[in-house]
């Protein structure tokens, strides 16, 4: 591995120039270049299994917006996808699946393992294609969705504001709910496993869906199947960064619940990120935490990327957006914030 790119060195906690900077999202409808290659594929689910478009499209916030990492470009619904649920993507309404679990029967019928993450051969070619394209000093991002995100959506359908049918299974039959986390939870350790033997250098795990959980019930129903990804990749490939991304969950950071063996935590923009620094900075490097609506602003983002600078110093921090840049973000808006990450963090 390259021991040039500046993105990896601050995910392990070492000394860099500056604090790098990267946004979620950042491969998205805000850029043009995204849009014209999104309509040539025909469709979202086309552009993700598509090797060369979702490499273009993985490159171009790079190329274009000046971040210090590329993220892979697809969708964490592949996952279940490829292990036989029929996902499609309605336009307005988002992915959808026609075949949600309600059953252990159900759940049965799905492919785990290596046989479904074997399936995602078209996100291994993506990655080989960004490789030999990227250059040498950026680092490349491989992710997936957390189990208990996933799950949400394998057993919504769909997306949920209220999560009531999940959480209905959390308390009526949590016996189901951890079979199909479980299940989840092996095909993404050999999903992840087979990002970095194509070439990834960092993963992050992302639980967009995290706040939907109760704090007392979070470690049991997503954080422990998060560690048991992380400890998996970890036993195997030590020298690959983990980024946990836990999105809503301020109160689980406030008791003192966060443990496991990662690198990074994702700051989401609801928690406070002197509270993050005081509770997990000794134990890892922090990522975030921006509102990503300051980005409408080129005077709300460098007072927010100053602030941040304040509280972090310069020392075991990544600057990001604490969610995904939005689709109407204006391009120059977000140059300049990673401009501005750079310029307030650039020692000597």
């Amino acid at each position: 591995m390259s021991n040039n790119k500046i993105f990896v060195d601050a995910c392990l906690g070492k000394e860099t120039p500056y604090t790098p900077v990267w946004m979620m999202r950042q491969a998205g409808r805000y850029l043009p270049e995204y849009m014209a290659v999104r309509a040539e594929a025909g469709n979202f689910l086309n552009l993700c299994h598509d090797p060369e478009k979702a490499c273009e499209v993985t490159l171009q916030p790079v190329n274009i917006v000046g971040v210090d990492a590329a993220i892979l470009f697809s969708d964490i619904l592949v996952v279940p996808d490829e292990m036989g649920m029929d996902l499609s993507f309605v336009k307005g309404e988002g992915p959808k699946f026609s075949d949600p679990l309600t059953s252990q029967e159900d759940v049965d019928r799905l492919i785990g393992g290596e046989e479904a993450a074997g399936k995602l051969t078209y996100v291994y070619d993506t990655i080989k294609l960004i490789k030999e394209r990227l250059a040498d000093d950026k680092a490349l991002i491989g992710f997936t969705g957390a189990p208990w995100t996933l799950a949400t959506y394998m057993i919504e359908g769909q997306g949920s504001k209220t999560y009531n049918i999940c959480k209905k299974m959390m308390y009526t039959n949590p016996e189901l709910l951890h079979n199909i986390l479980a299940k989840v939870t092996e095909v993404v350790k050999y999903y992840m496993e087979k990002q970095i033997q194509a070439g990834i250098d960092v993963v992050q795990i992302f639980d967009s869906w995290a706040a939907a959980i109760e704090p007392g019930k979070y470690d049991e129903f997503s954080w422990k199947y998060m560690i048991e990804i992380a400890e998996y990749l970890k036993g195997k490939y030590p020298h690959i960064p983990i980024i946990m991304f836990p999105k809503g969950i301020p109160a689980f950071i406030e008791r003192g619940l966060v443990y496991g063996n990662f690198d990074v935590f994702g700051v989401d923009w609801g928690t406070p990120m002197a509270l993050a620094k005081e509770k997990l900075g000794d134990r890892y490097v922090l990522q975030g935490n921006m509102e990503p609506c300051r980005l409408y602003s080129k005077e709300a983002t460098t007072e927010c990327v100053e602030a941040i600078q304040k509280v972090m110093g310069g020392k075991r921090h990544i600057f990001n957006l604490g969610h995904g840049i939005l689709p109407d973000v204006p391009v120059e808006n977000a140059i300049h914030f990673v401009r501005e990450c750079q310029r307030v963090s650039r020692k000597g």
